[in-house]
């Protein structure tokens, strides 16, 4: 099933904000702690790790998919945002700390997005959100970030934060994107 196509905008420069807005039935994810406001007509439902089509595999598909977001330091939960009303309502996710949220469209990307741990915000409904390990022993135990990193898949919309300034980088040898952490 493709991830529901959200509206968005981002306000704020040093501590920023993300406002989506959500069309009747339109569903967002959210990491514990980033809800900031919402309107009337938005319904909050905790659900059991991300609520993706690849963890609706009954009772074991959940705990591991779950189990995934603990190696990565998240909560085994995370909350649905649902617009449970007849027109358009907004609902607003904040910045932990100082520094920039970024819009990820998965589909620009493959439909899989690296992170560091403790990167994801919130995303559309159908955003799976896991685990990746790094490959190589040296960045692993010297790169600062360790082995875990956050992997984002799917074909919707995501947004995760960074602290600091960030730069954009194309790297046309490598066919990818990096953004940059500047502190």
């Amino acid at each position: 099933f493709p991830s529901h196509d959200i509206d968005c905008h981002i306000y704020g420069e040093e501590m920023q904000y993300v406002e989506i807005e959500l069309d009747p039935q339109e569903v967002v994810i959210a990491e514990a702690g980033s809800f900031m406001m919402m309107e009337n007509g938005i319904k909050m439902e905790t659900i059991f790790g991300d609520g993706s089509q690849d963890q609706q595999s009954g009772i074991f598909g959940k705990l591991l998919s779950a189990g995934k977001r603990v190696l990565t330091g998240e909560s085994l939960f995370m909350t649905a945002y649902q617009n449970i009303d007849m027109g358009k309502r907004k609902v607003s996710f904040a910045s932990p700390y100082p520094g920039k949220i970024v819009p990820i469209d998965l589909q620009q990307f493959g439909g899989k997005f690296i992170c560091q741990k403790d990167s994801f915000l919130c995303a559309a409904k159908g955003v799976a959100v896991g685990i990746e390990f790094s490959k190589k022993l040296g960045t692993g135990l010297f790169g600062g970030e360790g082995f875990i990193m956050q992997k984002i898949e799917g074909d919707g919309m995501a947004f995760v934060h960074s602290g600091g300034t960030l730069a954009k980088k194309n790297c046309k040898l490598a066919n990818y994107y990096e953004l940059i952490q500047v502190v």
